[in-house]
């Protein structure tokens, strides 16, 4: 390009410090044309060509965001710069979204990451991590097996509310966002940037009585054809009464034989193929202990994954805003 046709100094640098507000302001749309206006003023700079892909990584469209973390990764190449890690991170994470197996094979081993396959979708088993749902939407946090690099199986039973199902495989983001106990230890918290594939688990909220701490942990532990697991949800779900939020008539109540620490109303996650098994476990469980076991509800609601709304950061870790 002809250096009359370059954009004044003061033009550019005012470009270039929108480009940046405006994704510091979480506005990712305002961000990707700011990026775009830039790369055709200085197609050569690879941090522009990082950016935009950033950009378009948190949009979740994964082709835009392939196409320009390969170019920083050509164009810091051409420079002799050696591998611009950030950029072999968010290809190997677009490449995992659209199942480039082959480029996210590439960008995983540039990274020094070891895989437990040498062709097909790529695999890597490690281990549990906890994993936040739609974090641009105050979405809860809970565990998943993370059997590859970016991708992960979730092994709790999400809120109807959520979108997600127990069991979903979903694509999460590389950088932690926080921690959570597990163990004796602590594993990351990882943004989910979208679900790959759909359980077949729907959610029920179960909602019983348990007179004592065994009657709830009898409910928990039952198996039964077409259940994938059943959770305590009230010891975990602190925030508001669920079953305020379904509807369902009941009084707060404690048991003061136990000094008022157990709550007989209990709510639970059930995973299921049908409403038939969770009708069938509970029955098995009722009938175990019929004066002290109680089914007050059995409810579901089909509910779509909130969409993110633009202005809201929502890729850094909470305690970061």
């Amino acid at each position: 390009m002809q250096g009359s046709k370059l954009p004044a100094p003061a033009v550019t640098e005012a470009l270039h410090t929108a480009a940046y507000e405006a994704y510091g302001a979480g506005r990712l749309s305002d961000a990707s044309g700011l990026f775009a206006r830039l790369i055709e003023t200085y197609p050569r700079v690879p941090h522009y060509h990082y950016m935009r892909g950033l950009v378009h990584k948190y949009l979740r469209d994964w082709p835009t965001s392939l196409a320009h973390n390969l170019e920083s990764l050509a164009l810091h190449d051409a420079e002799a710069e050696g591998e611009d890690e950030a950029s072999l991170w968010n290809a190997g994470i677009a490449a995992t979204a659209i199942g480039d197996w082959q480029q996210a094979r590439r960008s995983w081993e540039k990274c020094g990451i070891a895989l437990d396959t040498s062709e097909g979708p790529t695999a890597r088993d490690l281990g549990y991590v906890s994993v936040r749902l739609n974090a641009w939407a105050q979405g809860e946090t809970l565990y998943a097996h993370r059997f590859d690099v970016a991708r992960a199986k979730i092994e709790n039973v999400p809120l109807p509310e959520s979108g997600f199902r127990f069991g979903d495989i979903v694509l999460h983001d590389g950088a932690s966002t926080g921690s959570r106990p597990w163990g004796d230890g602590h594993v990351p918290v990882f943004n989910v940037l979208q679900r790959l594939e759909q359980s077949e688990f729907q959610t029920f909220a179960v909602f019983a009585n348990c007179d004592a701490p065994s009657d709830a942990q009898a409910l928990i532990d039952a198996t039964a054809p077409g259940i994938g697991m059943v959770e305590g949800w009230t010891a975990s779900m602190t925030t508001f009464c669920l079953r305020c939020s379904y509807g369902a008539p009941h009084a707060h109540r404690k048991d003061e034989g136990s000094g008022g620490d157990w709550e007989r109303d209990r709510n639970f996650g059930v995973a299921a193929q049908s409403r038939a098994a969770v009708v069938r476990l509970l029955e098995n469980w009722a009938a175990g202990s019929p004066a002290t076991r109680r089914i007050d509800g059995v409810e579901t609601r089909a509910c779509a994954i909130p969409e993110p709304e633009d202005g809201v950061v929502w890729w850094i870790a909470p305690e970061d805003h």
